[in-house]
C-alpha cells in the first residue's frame, strides 16, 4: 500500500453510559423505624414531596417531656424573679444583709440559665420529631431505594438515591494513555449504542484524580450539550473524538517488521520495484494498526503481506498489477 500522511488525530471511540448530573443519596438524619415509604424507583419527585416516615412516637415522647422541661424551668425562673424582687425591696429597708441578696441573685441567674437550656432542648426536640418526614430537597426520578417499610434504619443510611433534573453526563473509563493525548477541551460526539442517529455532543466536565484500583483506568464524565430523551439514564452510548497527536502513518500491523532489534517495514522502489528494509519510528502500535512516526515519507510504496518471507534486494509485484 502507499503510505500516506494523516493530516489530524487519531480517531478513538469508547463505549460508556449515561447518568444524571446530580445523583443525590436522600437519608434520615435521625436512627429509626420507616413506616412507610410513598418513593418508589421511576417514581417522578418535586421539591417538597414526602419521600419517606419514621415512626414519630419516640421522638414526640421526647418533645413532650422536652416542654414539660421547659414549663417546671419557667415556673422556677418565675419564683426566682419574685423572690429577687422581695429580697431588693428588704435590702433596701435594712431588713436583710446583703449575703442574703446575692444569694438571691444567684438563684434568679441559675433559673434563668435553665430556662435557656430548656428552650434549646425544646427547639431540638422540635427538629428531632421533623426529621421523621424525609421530603425531596429537588425535582428528580427515583432511581434506587435502600429501605423498605418496616425496616430500621440508622441516620445516614441511604433511603433512596434521587438523579436531578437539569442535565446528564456520558461516563466513560479512559486508558491513562489515551487520556493524555486527548485535548482536555476536545469535543466529543456522542451517540447512542443501539441508535447511531440519535446523537449529541459535549465536552469533558470531570476528570477522576485517581485511576481504579482494578482496571487502573479514570472516571471521565462528559457534560452533554443537549439531552435527547431517548438517551435514558443507563443508556449505553458510545463516545468519539480525535487524539491532540497530529501527522503519522498509519499502516496494517501486518506490515511491521524487525531490523537490528527495532522496528522496520519493507520499502519498495517503484522504478526497480526492488524492496530495503527501512527502521522506522512509532508513534502506537496495537494487534491490527501501527502508526508511524519516523524514518517513512507519505507517498512511499510499503509491502504489508509476507514481510517474514522477504530479504533485501528481492523484487516484488504489487498486487493486482500485470506480469
Amino acid at each position: 500500500m502507499t503510505a500516506v500522511a494523516r493530516a489530524d488525530g487519531e480517531p478513538v471511540s469508547l463505549t460508556g453510559h449515561v447518568r444524571a448530573l446530580t445523583e443525590e443519596s436522600v437519608a434520615f438524619r435521625i436512627d429509626g423505624r420507616v413506616i412507610a415509604r410513598p418513593a418508589g424507583v421511576g417514581q417522578v419527585v418535586r421539591s417538597g414531596d414526602l419521600i419517606a416516615e419514621l415512626d414519630p412516637q419516640p421522638q414526640q415522647h421526647a418533645l413532650s417531656a422536652a416542654q414539660a422541661q421547659n414549663r417546671a424551668a419557667q415556673a422556677a425562673f418565675t419564683e426566682a424573679q419574685n423572690n429577687l424582687g422581695r429580697q431588693q425591696k428588704l435590702f433596701s429597708e435594712g431588713w436583710v444583709t446583703r449575703a442574703h441578696l446575692d444569694a438571691a441573685e444567684r438563684a434568679f441567674l441559675s433559673a434563668k440559665a435553665q430556662v435557656d437550656a430548656s428552650l434549646a432542648e425544646l427547639h431540638s426536640a422540635e427538629d428531632q420529631l421533623g426529621y421523621t418526614r424525609l421530603l425531596a430537597s429537588s425535582s428528580g426520578s427515583v432511581i434506587a431505594t435502600g429501605a423498605e417499610a418496616g425496616e430500621v434504619v440508622r441516620a445516614g443510611q441511604m433511603i433512596v438515591t434521587v438523579a436531578h433534573d437539569g442535565g446528564a453526563d456520558a461516563v466513560f473509563d479512559v486508558p491513562a494513555s489515551l487520556l493524555r493525548q486527548v485535548p482536555p477541551d476536545a469535543l466529543i460526539d456522542v451517540a447512542l449504542t443501539d441508535d447511531p442517529s440519535i446523537r449529541t455532543v459535549g465536552r469533558v466536565r470531570e476528570v477522576a484524580p485517581q485511576a481504579d484500583p482494578v482496571t487502573r483506568s479514570y472516571r471521565v464524565k462528559i457534560g452533554l450539550t443537549e439531552w435527547p430523551e431517548a438517551m435514558r439514564l443507563g443508556s449505553t452510548v458510545t463516545g468519539q473524538t480525535r487524539m491532540l497527536e497530529v501527522g503519522g502513518i498509519e499502516l496494517p500491523g501486518t506490515a511491521l517488521t524487525t531490523a537490528n532489534g527495532g522496528p522496520a517495514v519493507w520499502v519498495v522502489d517503484p522504478v526497480s520495484q526492488e524492496i530495503s528494509l527501512r527502521p522506522i519510528e512509532l508513534k502506537r502500535q496495537d494487534s491490527s494498526m501501527i502508526v508511524v512516526s519516523g524514518g517513512l515519507d507519505g507517498g512511499e510504496i510499503v509491502v504489508t503481506a509476507g514481510v517474514h518471507a522477504l530479504r533485501p534486494g528481492q523484487k516484488v509485484r504489487l498486487l493486482g498489477a500485470s506480469k
